[in-house]
């Protein structure tokens, strides 16, 4: 019978699109003994990430909690939930992210309206106007922070637009939550989910979500059952909630790391936090000008958490890509559908976004490109 050795994974500097490094009290903290996930302790710390999501969030929404799973179950979270066959759904796509939208809406049986821009550019307000002339849809769901390309929607005014249509608002903060502004309540966002592994620094395995009342109701009024049992809100908040009834095993360990990735945010404190995030965005970017490179994201509306830098056309960006990780072990991503081949995709998030980092990547280009 063959043998194995233990696994020791090489040391990487994680600048791609996710995940990010972690702090190493965070995976002290998926070192913890285990405990049951009904354990007195087990619920306590439950308790205590709700209350820490609530906070990072910025909502009083009761219902905020993580779903098992990556940031791909949070976004089925939410539109299995919301969307029973025959609803009408407004989407707007802008890269990778808004087509898993539209695609999820559809498998469960909406009649989706896509609104499209380029890749790398924002899904203007305008744009959500029009598709809304003569239509009342149940949902209307934007991509905050588009991780394939760098793109940061601001949402406010179509958040107005939805609910004047009478809509609910769907926001996906997978790359934004934590590195930048997101204000749930303030935007009036009706349903929103996230992931742990981008600027929250927690390994990947957790979706942070949250409903208001008016998306609740929705949920609990539906026609029909919720298409996954697995993700069913009426299922999930009775283990959530109070009564603690047993729905599935929770991820311990993963829920150990998420207590502890929530803990340093707060101690950071959000806006100190969205500052460094923008402070080392700004250094990369103006590092990689002093080295001839530029950025691909729309002037005005860049995504501070996760860079595109345009390709250099003589450039071999597969070639540069597997030289930083080989001779540098830093890695960072590769462009996706139209911009593959003529973007890099730098992620600063969370753990990650340190000065320090920003250097180390600058150099490891200049050094790539010059040889």
């Amino acid at each position: 019978m063959q043998t194995y050795a233990s696994f020791s994974p090489p040391p990487r500097l994680l600048l791609g699109p996710g995940p990010s490094n972690v702090a190493p009290s965070v995976l002290k903290a998926m070192s913890l003994p285990l405990l049951g996930h009904l354990d007195p302790e087990f619920v306590k710390m439950m308790e205590e990430i709700k209350a820490m999501l609530r906070q990072v969030f910025i909502t009083r929404n009761d219902l905020t909690f993580p779903i098992s799973g990556t940031g791909s179950a949070g976004m089925e979270f939410c539109f299995v939930n919301l969307v029973e066959p025959g609803d009408e759904v407004v989407i707007g796509v802008n890269g990778v992210f808004g087509g898993r939208m539209a695609d999820v809406a559809e498998r469960c049986g909406a009649k989706v309206t896509r609104v499209e821009a380029p890749w790398g550019q924002i899904i203007e307000p305008q744009q959500i106007a029009d598709a809304l002339k003569n239509k009342r849809p149940k949902i209307v769901a934007i991509v905050h922070a588009e991780t394939s390309t760098g793109a940061l929607t601001p949402v406010e005014e179509i958040s107005r637009l939805a609910h004047e249509a009478g809509a609910l608002f769907l926001l996906d903060t997978v790359t934004s939550l934590g590195g930048c502004p997101v204000k749930i309540d303030e935007w009036q966002v009706d349903a929103v989910y996230s992931g742990t592994q981008k600027c929250l620094s927690c390994p990947p395995g957790l979706a942070p979500v949250s409903l208001n009342a008016r998306a609740l109701e929705v949920a609990r009024k539906r026609k029909t059952k919720v298409q996954s049992w697995y993700l069913d809100v009426n299922l999930l908040s009775s283990y959530w909630g109070q009564e603690r009834v047993y729905h599935h095993t929770a991820p311990i360990s993963m829920n150990y790391a998420l207590h502890e990735a929530l803990r340093l945010v707060l101690a950071e404190g959000l806006e100190a936090r969205w500052r460094r995030h923008e402070q080392n965005h700004l250094a990369l970017k103006n590092g990689l000008a002093a080295a001839g490179l530029e950025l691909a994201s729309k002037n005005g509306h860049p995504l501070w958490s996760l860079n595109p830098v345009t390709v250099p056309g003589s450039v071999d960006e597969a070639l540069v890509r597997k030289r930083l990780l080989g001779e540098f072990n830093i890695e960072i991503g590769a462009g996706l559908g139209p911009l593959k081949g003529k973007i890099w995709r730098i992620g600063l998030m969370g753990e990650s976004s340190k000065k320090e980092n920003v250097e180390k990547v600058i150099e490891a280009l200049r050094t790539t490109l010059r040889n």
